[in-house]
């Protein structure tokens, strides 16, 4: 494992990777647009590209504005139902990308709802092993011991055995990656096959658990809920104080999926010495940013890496009250952007997806060094009356209730509901500690969206009646996910619930704290 201390920390040319992929002496828009030209020239003879006449685009005076003028925007409904429906179900081929298709990510989506059956190309995935190597070769920005880089790699995901159907395979991006990095990464991965293969999520942390004593693990990856989960059965499982008592040279946990902020007090009780938290932002339509420096209050923007990105403003006039997008949306371009300004994310990739609403919102931190941040779903939120109220403006209010009081809440949720005309939500709220003052938590909660949301504030003095609070103990949401197939892998509690789903949330809550 030395070896892979020394390409990490010491060789300069693998830097080339990072340069290649995140070019600091071009401008941003003008990488990206060389990007879309090659999708563009590489996917010209397909059936999509035939259709939209990818040949003129590539050869218009502006190729992005003719492209935005020519390609219509997609979410993944009418994306699978006018194109990728032929690739999975019929298996027919060079529809939206010349190279067969053999791997389909499922996405997480929400509890209950349908998996996604997402295209993972040859060439994605050799993109996606460029920006993991260039998010690992980004840690020698940070001050490290060089034994870090030779300890164990302990990267928690979705199985590696993949479901074959027919001529392809599906299962979670986390699993496909995984099972496709380069041989000298595979070398390095602390957990064996047998495990990682494990479908069983009760099984797999069984295994980890277990095994958890042999390894010398200084790295961590995953999403934080399940690593957060891990690390409190193994302290548990040999009588630890932390967790560093069994890995003192953990120093890294490289985490994704969901903001971490709301995770951080709970997560900083599980271990004794300060760790490096790198975020990550790995979709199951590629990997899209990572923190590429000590300082930066954004993730960056990976540029060249088969990836051309879009930017929709996320308010009523590009979206309804559900968070569905207009068939014609206002899209801004790399230069068109602003800080502080939320945006939809579309992408267009190198698996044949073109023009795609990725379900995403971010924002901007630093428009020069493109560095974002992910502020919620485009369908998670809450407008039941014009309040406006994002999965950002939860988190902050969450974070200053977990800081207020020095409690741990790991998990949340929150539903809207509308009695008799009048609006309330319900905020459920996971804590294992003891909160004896449920009227103070409602006013930390209500005033500090407040003081951060502007619509908010307004239709609390008018519509929205009131804010309820819901103290719960955090296993009911993971064994609400279990009994929904959502966990473990790369599965997330979603922060807002609506539908037929809040419906069962609630019943399942209520049967739960009888």
């Amino acid at each position: 494992m030395a070896i892979l201390g020394s390409l990490l920390k010491q060789t300069l040319t693998l830097s080339k990777t990072i340069e290649s992929i995140n070019p600091v002496h071009e401008k941003p828009h003008r990488v990206q647009r060389r990007v879309l030209k090659k999708l563009l020239k590489k996917a010209q003879f397909t059936g999509f590209g035939l259709t939209y006449n990818f040949e003129n685009i590539i050869n218009a005076r502006h190729p992005v504005k003719e492209f935005q003028r020519t390609v219509p925007v997609h979410d993944y409904d009418s994306m699978y139902a006018k194109w990728w429906y032929k690739m999975v179900e019929k298996e027919e081929v060079n529809i939206c990308w010349p190279t067969a298709i053999k791997y389909y990510a499922l996405s997480s989506g929400t509890s209950g709802a349908p998996s996604k059956y997402i295209p993972v190309s040859p060439e994605q995935i050799r993109k996606i092993r460029r920006a993991v190597l260039g998010s690992l070769l980004s840690l020698r920005n940070y001050d490290l011991p060089a034994a870090t880089f030779s300890k164990g790699v302990l990267t928690i995901g979705g199985s590696t055995d993949l479901t074959q159907e027919r001529n392809y395979y599906k299962g979670d991006l986390s699993g496909i990656t995984i099972g496709n990095l380069p041989f000298w990464i595979q070398r390095y991965k602390t957990i064996p096959t047998e495990i990682s293969n494990e479908k069983n999520w009760a099984a797999k942390i069984e295994k980890i658990i277990e095994a958890a004593p042999t390894w010398d693990i200084g790295i961590v990856c995953g999403v934080p809920a399940w690593i957060q989960l891990i690390f409190e059965k193994i302290i548990e499982r040999y009588n630890l104080t932390t967790i560093h008592d069994l890995w003192p040279n953990l120093k890294v946990f490289i985490h994704g999926g969901v903001a971490f902020e709301p995770y951080r007090k709970s997560f900083e009780r599980l271990i004794s010495q300060p760790l490096v938290y790198v975020d990550t932002y790995l979709a199951s339509e590629g990997f899209i940013a990572y923190t590429a420096r000590p300082d930066g209050q954004g993730m960056r923007l990976v540029l060249n890496n088969g990836m051309f990105y879009e930017f929709v403003p996320f308010n009523d006039k590009n979206f309804d009250d559900e968070g569905k997008m207009i068939e014609k949306p206002e899209t801004l371009y790399l230069n068109e952007v602003q800080e502080k300004v939320e945006y939809a994310l579309l992408i267009t990739t190198s698996s044949g997806a073109w023009r795609y609403l990725i379900g995403d919102t971010v924002k901007f931190t630093n428009v020069e060094k493109c560095e974002i941040i992910i502020t919620g779903r485009t369908k998670h939120f809450l407008s039941m009356c014009g309040e406006h109220l994002s999965v950002d403006n939860m988190n902050t209010a969450v974070t200053k209730l977990s800081n207020t009081l020095n409690i741990s809440i790991p998990e949340y949720t929150v539903i809207g509901t509308n009695e008799d005309g009048k609006f309330y939500h319900d905020w459920y709220i996971g804590t294992n500690d003891v909160v004896t003052d449920v009227a103070q938590v409602k006013h930390i909660i209500d005033t500090t969206l407040c003081e951060v949301n502007d619509d908010y504030i307004t239709e609390r003095q008018h519509a929205l009646k009131d804010i309820r609070i819901h103290l719960i103990p955090t296993t009911i949401f993971y064994d609400w996910m279990r009994k929904n197939g959502k966990e473990g892998g790369q599965h997330k509690v979603p922060r807002v619930i609506k539908g037929a789903q809040q419906k069962d949330w609630q019943h399942y809550v209520n049967e739960q704290t009888k």
